[in-house]
């Protein structure tokens, strides 16, 4: 049987299920929070530009071996981590199903709408289960 994943992700975290063949699997990976650099004395902390990358690095590795990949999430995490798979992990990239905008359900919720999804959703859902 083929592995199913669900990756919900924002700029603080992603929360990482397997939708088959055991819908109970479940990984987070929380996003830096301390790495941050300052221009000068006053001025607001940025987050250091590796932080996103490293962030999103832990999520490739958690997602190896997947065959299908929906991603969602409410903000542009999702694009960015598109744009991250595109350069850094382009077999990971072919293994997205979907990119989808979905608000901060719970995890019962998120995997309802990843089984929904992979069931009667995207053809390319289909085709790979």
């Amino acid at each position: 049987m083929s592995e199913q994943r669900i990756v919900w992700l924002d700029h603080k975290e992603a929360r990482i299920f397997q939708v088959a063949p055991d819908p109970r699997a479940r990984d987070v990976v929380q996003a830096p929070l301390h790495s941050t650099h300052h221009r000068h004395p006053g001025s607001n902390a940025e987050p250091h530009p590796q932080d996103e990358q490293h962030f999103f690095a832990k999520i490739v590795a958690l997602l190896h071996g997947a065959d299908a990949v929906l991603l969602v999430g409410p903000s542009t995490a999702k694009l960015h981590f598109v744009n991250y798979l595109h350069g850094k992990a382009l077999a990971l990239a072919h293994h997205i199903v979907g990119v989808e905008t979905v608000d901060h359900p719970t995890d019962g919720q998120l995997v309802a709408y990843a089984q929904a999804y992979f069931a009667h959703g995207h053809p390319a859902a289909r085709a790979v289960s």
